[in-house]
Order: C-alpha cells, then structure tokens, then sequence
C-alpha cells in the first residue's frame, strides 16, 4: 500500500503539472486519466476506503477551504447558504428517492440512501473549480459556502436512511428531524469550543512549526471527537475553522501566516489531485458490482437518477430565489431579486465528488441494492463534473457573469488601502522621531520606503484628489553603521504594527474585505521576514 500512495500521489503531482501547462484544469485530466488507468488491463486495483477519504481526507479539505473563507461575504450570504446546504439537501434527498425507487425499484429507504449520497455538491469539486473562474464574488461565495455545509446535511440524512434500511424497526419523521437537529447543533458548539480554545493557546505560542504542526491537526480534533460523540464531524470542522480564519489576522505572527499558507497550499494540492484520480479509478469495482443485471435497465436507471439530481437543482434554486422575495416585502427591499443568469448559474454548478462515492461505498454489505447504488452514484459524479464541470467557463460567459474585472477592482481596493496605511506609518514615524533621537540616515530610509509605497498607490490609482506625490529625488540608501541598522530595524517594526493596527480597523469597520486584508497582510508580512537577517545580524 505504501507503493501505491507513493505511485499514486507521483501521478498526481506529475498529471497536474502537465494539465497546468497545457491550460486545462486539473480535476478532469486526474479524473479522465483514473477511469483510463482503471481500465488497461493488468493494472493492480487501488479501491476506495471510505474512511481514507471520511477521516483522512476530507477533514483537512473543508478546513483548509474554511480558513480561507471570506468569513463578512460568507455570515453576508448566510441565508441563500443556508437554503442550499440544508434545503436544498434534503430536497434532493427526497427527489431522487422517489425517482430511484420508481424506475430502478429500490426499497423505500435504499432509495432514500441513495438520495442522500448524492445530495450534497463537493467541496473539492466546487472549490477546484469556481475558484478558476472569474465568478461574480457573492455567487462564488454562496458555491463555497453551500459545499462547506451541505456534507453535514447529507451524512445525517445518511446515517438515518441507512439506519432505516437495515433496521427491523422504523424511523419517524420526528426521530429523523431531532437527530438532525442535535447533530447539527452538537457539531457547531464542538467546532467553536474547540475553535475559542485553539485561538487562546496560539495567542500564547510564538514558535511557526508548533503552530502549524497544531494547524494539521486541528482539523482532526475536530471531526474525530465529535463523530464519536454521534455529532457532525463536518460541521465541527466548518465552524473550526470558520473561527480560526476570521481569528487569523490578529492571531498569527507573519511567519506563521507565510508559513502557514504554503503547508495548507501543498496539503490542499496533493490531496485535491488524490481525490479525483482515485474517482476515476472505482470504474472497475463499480462495474464489477453490476454482475449480470440488465443493461438497458441500468442504463435508464443511470440517466434517470442524474437528470433528476441536475433538474432538482434547477427546480430548488429557481424557487429558493424567487418565492421568498415575492412573500416578503422586507426581503425585497433589503435584497433585491438577482437577474435569472445568476440562479442559472449556481444551478449548473453542481459537480458531485468523492465524498458522494465514499458515502457509496461505506454501505453496509447488508443494504438492497448496494450493488446498484454503488453505480448510479458514479455516474452522477461523472456526468456531473465533467459534463458541467467542463461547460461551466462557457455558461459564464453564455450568461454573461464573466466578472473580469474583479482582479482590477481588488488591485485597487489594495493601493487604496496601501496609501492610507503608509501614510499613517508616516505620521507614527515623525512622532517617534520627535520623541527620540533618530539619526537622518534611519529617518530617510524608513520615510523613504513609506514614500515609495505612497508613490505606487499613486501609480495604481492614477492619483488621489487631495494628495501629493512625494518628491523622487536621490537620497543616501547606505546605512552602514550598526547602531543605525538596529534603529532601523526596531523602527521598522513599530511602524509595521502601527500598520497592521490600522489595517485591522478598516477591516473591522468595513471598510476593505477579506481579499485586500490578506494581500496587504501578505505584503507586511513579508516586509517583516526581511528585517530578521538584520536582526540576527546585530
């Protein structure tokens, strides 16, 4: 087994770097390449573990994909999240049971499995791929969160169905509602207890690879813990590192963040590409569950399932948009109904992944129509990422939701807030040199890179009413003595955290977004790693 992850996670690394160059997106060359790889024959079986990728895998997915959220968009558009993720679910569930246990006659709760293995978009599938596109930033926000919550939805509606299948007794509406529920409930206060308490301890740790050996865990001590406690591990995980993302900023130190964010960027690579291959490998296991059943009736059963999965999305979301604004005026008001493009859009971005195909797979031997289930679950994950999955940049720009000019409007929003930061560093660095004697090489090459910020922003912006641009003229770039050195560094780095100080109360007060408060905190941070040879040096 040791081989096999090495050759495969080689596959991975080397598939992904081709697709990257060739300009085609990762997820389906990996999954295309699986299904080609599973069928030459002669070639050793590498089947799914359902709790390789439950456990394991998807933990530290949702986490990473949780800290990177925008936490102000995401609480902002909590309520059509909160349609999708739990509404949504639970309407496919229903859905596709009906559909499965009328044309490919599974029993009543086997065909309420099914629904609900199928039920949820996948984060990996999502993330991997709106993230590529230029999306509006509230539908790409409500695609994030509906994958981030919609797992834990869909594994209690499992868990129940499953249940309900294998057990001699029966489960009422009511016992179904009141697991959900505690579920649901036990998940959140697990995820923001163990949240508060990891937030308390890094504010006392100061030493990068503790804290991010921590990082790798977190997303363990909180599924673990609360799955064993018959609560939503999913959820646990969401709420955790919801917590710990909007925490971040003024939690971490720079190298930890720096550090930080190349780990997870690698973890988030490796175990995205690993996803999608083993997908495309199951073809053989899947179709050797078939045995001899009837292919046409298969056949129909497949296409059957997944036009209802991809219809019910567009039924939902249409509705879920549109009837709640028609009753009620308030919400009319406070948020105007969306041009149809958008809840097209959303409808159409609904790839299904591997958490549905671990789902599958976890079913107990005992369950009817296993076997069945097992299929038609692949073929909607298949269908469904690579038929919408590759046509989705199309019906952006069919729909006209082509945002690009996004990456400008950011450009922007940064340079504007780069020029207030600098010059409020400009103001604290006049009122420490009056307070103490600073000599005139450390003033000028402090005031110097302040002003050459100020003049970059100016650059961006095209100029800003009301503000000068700072002379360019030559100055003395050589400090050489010690002491002016060890000035300069410890000036420095008050005026980096009179910097931050500021940038977290524009934050704060709303003023900048998530995108320009990691952009400029990134280039603070980085500011501050280069000050450390200096520092070691004196």
């Amino acid at each position: 087994m040791t081989l096999e992850l090495f050759l495969l996670l080689a596959a991975v690394t080397a598939l992904s770097g081709a697709a990257r160059r060739l300009g085609v997106p990762p997820p389906f060359v990996l999954v295309l390449a699986g299904v080609a790889l599973g069928l030459v024959p002669g070639v050793p079986r590498v089947e799914l573990d359902p709790d390789t990728v439950l456990v394991l895998v998807l933990p530290p997915l949702l986490y990473a994909a949780a800290l990177s959220t925008a936490f102000a968009d995401f609480r902002a558009n909590l309520r059509p999240i909160g349609l999708l993720s739990v509404g949504l679910v639970l309407f496919t569930t229903a859905s596709v049971g009906l559909v499965a246990h009328l044309v490919a006659g599974l029993p009543w709760a086997a065909a309420l499995a099914l629904g609900a293995v199928v039920g949820p978009t996948d984060a990996v599938s999502a993330t991997a791929v709106a993230r590529r596109l230029a999306l509006p930033r509230r539908i790409l926000t409500i695609l994030e969160g509906e994958s981030l919550l919609n797992d834990a939805t869909a594994l209690v509606a499992y868990r129940i169905a499953v249940a309900a299948a294998i057990a001699t007794g029966t489960t009422t509406a009511g016992d179904a509602a009141g697991n959900f529920l505690l579920s649901a409930a036990g998940g959140a206060s697990i995820g923001f207890a163990l949240g508060y308490v990891l937030a308390m301890l890094r504010r006392r740790l100061d030493d990068p690879l503790v804290e991010n050996a921590l990082s790798l865990l977190t997303p363990f001590a909180a599924y673990l813990p609360a799955e064993q406690l018959g609560a939503s591990g999913v959820l646990s995980v969401v709420v955790t590192g919801l917590y710990l993302g909007r925490r971040a900023p003024s939690l971490l130190s720079s190298s930890t963040r720096l550090q930080g964010q190349a780990l997870w960027s690698m973890v988030t690579f490796l175990l995205e590409g690993f996803v999608f291959l083993m997908i495309g490998l199951q073809l053989p296991t899947v179709l050797d569950g078939l045995g001899a059943s009837s292919v046409v009736e298969v056949a129909l059963a497949a296409v059957t399932v997944t036009a209802a999965v991809v219809v019910t999305r567009f039924v939902w979301v249409f509705l879920a948009t549109y009837v709640p604004r028609w009753l009620s005026r308030s919400l009319r008001a406070r948020d105007p109904s969306p041009p149809w493009q958008a809840p097209a859009l959303i409808s159409w971005a609904g790839m299904r992944g591997v958490v549905s195909l671990a789902a599958a797979f976890a079913l107990p031997t005992q369950m009817p129509g296993r076997d069945l289930i097992l299929f038609l679950t692949f073929c909607v994950i298949i269908v469904t990422l690579l038929m919408q999955g590759l046509t989705l940049p199309w019906m952006v720009r069919r729909l006209d939701l082509d945002d690009a000019g996004a990456a400008e409007r950011t450009e922007k929003a940064v340079a504007v807030a780069d020029h207030h930061v600098a010059r409020v560093a400009l103001t604290e660095l006049e009122r420490l040199t009056d307070e103490r004697s600073v000599p005139d090489s450390v003033h000028e090459e402090l005031q110097r890179h302040l002003e050459e910020r100020v003049r970059r922003a100016h650059a961006v912006l095209g100029g800003c009413p009301g503000e000068d641009e700072y002379d360019d003229g030559a100055r003395p770039t050589d400090v050489t003595a010690l002491d002016e050195a060890v000035t300069t560094v410890q000036l420095r780095g008050q005026l980096l955290d009179t910097e931050r100080a500021e940038l977290l109360r524009l934050y704060e007060a709303r003023d900048i977004d998530d995108a320009v408060l990691r952009a400029l905190q990134q280039q603070l941070d980085v500011e501050e790693l280069s000050l450390a040879p200096k520092t070691r040096a004196s």
